[in-house]
């Protein structure tokens, strides 16, 4: 018995992703360049994909 996988391409390192049925809005992670992906779309199993802005907090150091 096989498990369902979506395809993609990381937007930033171009490295190709195979991952586990996920849905639009949910997050990745490229295991390549470590960026945060936002599953932007899902159609015909291939996922277009967005990388997400990570706000670093200022502590007031």
């Amino acid at each position: 018995m096989s498990t369902a996988t979506l395809n993609g391409v990381c937007p930033e390192c171009e490295t190709d992703l195979t991952v586990p049925l996920v849905n639009r809005g949910e997050t990745l992670s490229c295991p390549e360049c470590m960026l945060t992906l936002r599953v932007e779309e899902v159609q015909d199993g291939r996922l277009t994909l967005q990388m997400v802005e990570v706000q670093l907090r200022d502590w007031g150091q």
